[in-house]
């Protein structure tokens, strides 16, 4: 008797362990290849706080007032999402810019969005547009911000392709210089898609702890925030503060995109 239960139990403990090895495998999976590439390029950036908007006489009534502002760690891409990773999930793009190594442009805050819903998908990661707020503290250079105008210089020829040196078109990323955090291109090339809805008001009521004024709306005509001008913004146009915004179903050829998911 003793010897058939410590056989059976013996059979049941060795399934366990077989069936537990098996879920283990299934959960530590390795990465998706595209999602590998993404997070080789991603930077972690610890949160803090900072003076987000500007109280300059020429900053505009939206960029007002500077007030203070704390966002939690992130990751954020060293570059704007590229044609050939922007194809690599949907297959083609309508860029009018066309090459592998360019930001995908000519695209909408809603076309973006799905991108990112079919990424996740592809990958079972969690991908999406960073919070204004996450944006702009990124562009300063976070805990690292050394206090420039333009986002890693004083001199925007440095580090942007703007309405001076850009020819009217968007180039190849990573062809500037870096800012303090290793992100290239937040200030010109293509104009980046955050996840807030754009309000002129928002800043004089915002929350201070990771503000986000993402709303899911069904007009096309709704007004979303682009931020970090493009190449044929001036550089008057183009401070760390400054904003912008587009209606989430317009497509325009110096709009792109930049991807974020949160740290774990």
């Amino acid at each position: 008797m003793f010897r058939v239960s410590f056989l059976n139990n013996t059979k049941i403990l060795l399934t366990t362990i077989i069936l537990s090895s098996a879920l283990l495998g299934c959960a530590s999976s390795p990465p998706h290849p595209i999602a590998l590439k993404i997070d080789q390029d991603m930077v972690r950036i610890d949160g803090g706080k900072y003076l987000m908007g500007s109280d300059a006489s020429e900053a505009k009534k939206a960029e007002k007032p500077a007030h203070l502002v704390m966002v939690n760690d992130f990751y954020i891409s060293k570059f704007e999402v590229t044609q050939e990773l922007f194809e690599s999930v949907m297959g083609s793009s309508l860029s009018y810019f066309q090459s592998p190594d360019i930001p995908v442009n000519n695209l909408s805050w809603q076309q973006a969005n799905f991108f990112i819903k079919k990424l996740n998908e592809m990958t079972g990661e969690t991908y999406r547009l960073p919070t204004e707020a996450e944006w702009e503290y990124a562009a300063r250079g976070g805990n690292a911000s050394q206090g420039y105008a333009y986002s890693g210089s004083n001199n925007i020829d440095e580090v942007a392709w703007y309405s001076k040196n850009a020819n009217n078109q968007a180039h190849p990323v990573g062809m500037k210089h870096p800012n303090e955090l290793g992100l290239y291109d937040m200030t010109g090339n293509v104009g980046e898609f955050v996840s807030d809805a754009y309000d002129d008001n928002f800043y004089r009521f915002s929350p201070k702890d990771n503000p986000n004024n993402a709303r899911d709306e069904a007009s096309g005509l709704a007004h979303k925030t682009v931020r970090g001008s493009s190449f044929s913004y001036n550089a008057n146009e183009s401070e760390n503060y400054r904003r912008d915004f587009a209606s989430q179903s317009i497509i325009m050829s110096d709009m792109g995109l930049r991807l974020v998911k949160d740290a774990q």
